[in-house]
Order: structure tokens, then sequence, then C-alpha cells
């Protein structure tokens, strides 16, 4: 067994399939994994050093701080729920959002890492929920899918010829011609 298969080996979750049913490379996948999970971690910290802007009276940092909070436990319970085995339901969420697609998750990280940055602007903020929006951003390149291999997409360049049936617009097959009438008169 070569070391990237233990890695891998590592890294799965029970009851996974070991063949990949998406087309996702691996590096991809264990990016958006690990900075899931580091990335939340230093979110929560980051969140807390927000909550104690309380002592200089600033409310919005302290509701922006605990928003991080909670949006960095949210991630580390989906991404690593090794880290939350003392809390029941973790496994049953993390794998419910794991058969979900992968822009289901982009878009859910990307709007729970906004309103602390909108609250609070700081250094903690911008970091802390930066680090989960760039999961967010990882997950939906994921969900793009893999580039076509080069020899296709040089054959698809060389084609330059009438765009193909596959290309035709259908929206407009029942548009009526414009009709022409005369200027209307400007005198009466």
């Amino acid at each position: 067994m070569s070391f990237a298969e233990k890695i891998s080996s590592i890294m799965q979750r029970p009851g996974q399939d070991p063949v990949a049913k998406d087309d996702v490379s691996w590096w991809m996948k264990y990016a958006g994994r690990g900075l899931g999970t580091v990335g939340s971690l230093i979110a929560i910290f980051l969140g807390a050093w927000n909550c104690a802007s309380i002592l200089w009276g600033s409310i919005d940092c302290l509701i922006s701080g605990m928003w991080q909070m909670v949006a960095g436990f949210i991630v580390v319970t989906i991404e690593a729920p090794c880290c939350c085995l003392f809390i029941d339901f973790v496994q049953n969420l993390s794998n419910w959002v794991e058969n979900r697609p992968y822009w289901n998750r982009a878009v859910g990280y990307c709007l729970i890492a906004l309103p602390p940055v909108f609250l609070c602007t700081g250094m903690s903020s911008l970091f802390g929920s930066g680090l989960i929006f760039a999961t967010g951003v990882i997950y939906g390149l994921m969900s793009l899918g893999r580039k076509a291999p080069l020899s296709e997409m040089m054959s698809e360049a060389k084609n330059i010829e009438v765009p193909s049936s596959s290309m035709q617009a259908t929206l407009v097959e029942n548009a009526q011609p414009l009709g022409f009438s005369n200027r209307p008169d400007s005198n009466v």
C-alpha cells in the first residue's frame, strides 16, 4: 500500500465508497475539507476575539463574533465530525450534507460567512469569515467539475462553422415578423 493510499484510507469517512462517484480530483476534495476544518477552527478563535470587543462597548462586533463562532462550529461539524464526537446528531448532519451537491455547500458557506464582515469590519472578521468563504469558493469550483481533455478543447476551438443545432436558441421559434406601418402623423 502506497503512502497516498494510506492517507486516503485515513481521510475516508466511515462507510464511504472507496470509488469516487464524481469527477472531482482528490486534491480538491482534501483542500476543501482541510481548509474548512482549519479555517473554521481559526474562525471560532477569531470570533471569540471579536466578542472581547464588548469591553469597548461595540455591540456590533459582539454579535459579529458570536455569528462567526456559530458559523465556524457549523463548518467544523460538517467538515470534521470527528472533532465533535460528544454531540449526537453531528454524524447524521455530516452525512446528510455529504449527500447533497457541492453547490449547496458552497452557497451555504458563502452566505454564513458574510454577516460578520458586514457587522464588524475588522481584520479578525475578515480573516475568520474569509476562510469560511474561501471554503465555499472551493466547493463552488468542485461543483463545476473537471475541464475537458486538451484534445476535445482543441477540436472544439478549431470548429468555426455555423452554430450546430445544439447551439440554436429555441426561445423565439414562434416569433412573428415585424410589421411596418406608416409613421404616425405629428399634426394630429
